[in-house]
């Protein structure tokens, strides 16, 4: 299968491979890692959210398989797509796709679709690439990305991922996902803090169900739900938010915000 190309560099994050690096040195600066069960990591362009998912993923310790979930921005593809194989390309490097562990979780969730038209332009997944690299450059990659909105789905997607890793232990849970979108300043935290507390409270339904009831445009909560699904079936106990800001702290802007958080998940 051919490398995938980046979509997204320049936009998001440098194109250049040096300046890359630079950034990416600065965000993840300072901090002890150690093991995690999962996290979740914002995934807008790096001026808005670098700082918030490089303090976790300094927190993290990145293994050598790395499950990214991500949701669908585009439109395109099935609800439920996986990455095939090969490797996803970034500039100066490349994050090879685990294949057997994209078609072992085929088995377990066949609602799962292999394809590649949900990944063409997507760049929730893309944006963590480089993180994940520049911790562990050996690591391999399965890349999901979800457009249903189902709460059943997101569960069953969720049992299927406890059993992968029960399977390849040590493998760790990445949910892509920024907050709510496009509101004001204090209703954007107002909002965060209300889905951000059930999240850390590992509460999945109630993530879900805060979000549809307070319209919390929160575009990874399906992520996070499988995510948290998988994470409590593997025996974590408690989740620590580790940086959450808005939009407003890098530009000034206040009345059109978007709200990043990063959120680690242990034992």
């Amino acid at each position: 299968m051919p490398t995938r190309a980046p979509a997204v560099a320049g936009l998001f994050y440098p194109r250049e491979a040096a300046d890359l690096q630079r950034a990416l040195d600065r965000f993840l600066k300072g901090g002890v890692s150690s093991p995690a069960v999962a996290c979740m990591a914002p995934h807008a362009g790096y001026t808005y959210s670098g700082a918030t998912a490089g303090i976790v993923f300094a927190s993290v310790e990145v293994p050598d398989l790395v499950v990214v979930i991500s949701p669908n921005h585009t439109g395109l593809g099935p609800p439920m797509s996986i990455y095939p194989g090969g490797a996803w390309k970034i500039p100066g490097g490349e994050m090879a796709i685990d294949g057997e562990a994209a078609a072992r979780l085929v088995e377990l969730d066949p609602e799962l679709e292999a394809e590649t038209l949900a990944h063409a332009d997507e760049h929730g997944v893309e944006v963590e690439i480089p993180f994940l690299l520049r911790r562990n450059p050996r690591a391999r990659l399965v890349a999901i990305v979800l457009a249903t909105q189902d709460f059943g789905r997101m569960k069953r997607l969720g049992a299927a991922l406890a059993t992968l890793v029960r399977e390849r232990p040590g493998t760790l849970l990445v949910a892509s996902s920024d907050m709510n979108h496009f509101e004001d300043d204090a209703t954007t935290r107002a909002k965060d803090r209300r889905a951000l507390d059930r999240l850390v409270a590992m509460d999945e339904q109630g993530l879900d169900e805060v979000c549809r009831r307070e319209r919390i445009t929160m575009c990874g909560r399906a992520p996070a739900v499988a995510m948290l699904v998988a994470a409590k079936s593997l025996g974590a106990k408690r989740a620590a938010l580790l940086d959450y800001r808005t939009s407003a702290d890098a530009s000034g802007e206040t009345d059109r915000c978007v709200g990043y958080a990063s959120v680690r998940v242990d034992a």
